[in-house]
């Protein structure tokens, strides 16, 4: 029988999160995924849930969701897609049906094509054979590493002379950090600028703690990186960004907002960290991590397939 396929809603929320803790215990062996990071993305002002959103039944039990939105304003167009194994016709179907829409939004802002990316585990529930007969492929990876950290062994960085590292504290810090996040990123893999107010919706800004959100800097070069992190996650406490201006960096700068956050979550009672990073990333990040103890979690690949 062919599944039944509606948009989401925010009701719909709860069932979304059961079926990504489902995928993530057959995907990294533990339930990951928390019902507040689910809503924010149904918010997220980009996805129109009627046109932009998928959920297919087997009877009542949903097997696959689909979400899709553009940031980009031109051919770039981001989907999640998530189908438990045994139900490939019903995630495939709804795939096409993504695909379409993707080619749809990119065409209503201008462009001649979709350039649309996914991100799967590299062990996905999806059958990837399948994905790449359908003219997908794999483009980048990126690990998800983590780090146990202790009250008594991770405590706040002893500081070099000329060297600070406050909270971000005010409105006008709010806006310095998204500056800083435009300029430190603006040469990485698939960035796609965003306005401060759009930013501010793709963290989840209203549900952030900001006092777990950093500036560093210096008496040359003034402010010049942060880090940004939240403790909503129920697995673990969570690094979510950090970046240093290019003029800034080889000055362990970035290990001093780390080892910050480290010893802030450990104070909060965490007993792990975790982040995410582009295996290919020119700014030495992924050596950085290492260096500071943190191993990998499980490795997420970017799929891409380019409609026209």
């Amino acid at each position: 029988m062919p599944a039944t396929v509606r948009p989401a809603t925010l009701a719909d929320a709860p069932a979304i999160t059961d079926l990504l803790n489902a995928v993530d215990l057959i995907e990294i062996g533990r339930a990951e995924t928390d019902l507040h990071t689910v809503e924010a993305d149904l918010k997220h002002p980009e996805a129109d849930l009627e046109r932009d959103s998928w959920l297919a039944f087997d009877a009542d039990k949903l097997v696959t969701y689909g979400l899709l939105w553009d940031e980009s304003g031109g051919e770039r167009i981001d989907i999640d897609h998530y189908v438990l194994p045994d139900h490939q016709q019903a995630g495939f179907d709804v795939l096409t049906a993504m695909e379409a829409r993707a080619l749809e939004r990119a065409r209503e802002n201008g462009a001649e094509r979709a350039v649309v990316h996914l991100h799967l585990n590299v062990r996905p529930t999806t059958d990837t054979a399948r994905l790449r007969d359908r003219g997908w492929q794999d483009v980048r990876r990126y690990h998800v590493l983590r780090r146990p950290v202790d009250r008594a062994d991770d405590q706040p960085p002893a500081l070099p002379d000329g060297v600070r590292i406050r909270p971000c504290a005010t409105e006008a810090d709010k806006a310095l950090v998204h500056r800083l996040y435009q300029t430190a990123f603006a040469q990485h893999f698939d960035f796609q600028p965003r306005s401060f107010e759009a930013w501010l919706s793709d963290i989840d800004a209203d549900a952030l703690d900001w006092s777990l959100v950093w500036l560093v800097e210096t008496d040359d070069l003034g402010e010049t990186g942060f880090l940004l992190s939240r403790n909503d996650r129920e697995a673990m406490g969570w690094i979510r960004s950090i970046g240093v201006l290019p003029e800034a960096r080889g000055r362990g700068l970035g290990g001093l907002l780390l080892r910050q956050a480290f010893a802030s979550f450990a104070a909060l009672g965490r007993d792990t960290v975790g982040l995410g990073v582009d295996t290919s990333n020119a700014t030495g990040a992924p050596e950085l991590y290492r260096r500071h103890g943190m191993t990998v979690h499980y490795a997420v690949d970017t799929w891409e397939t380019v409609l026209a």
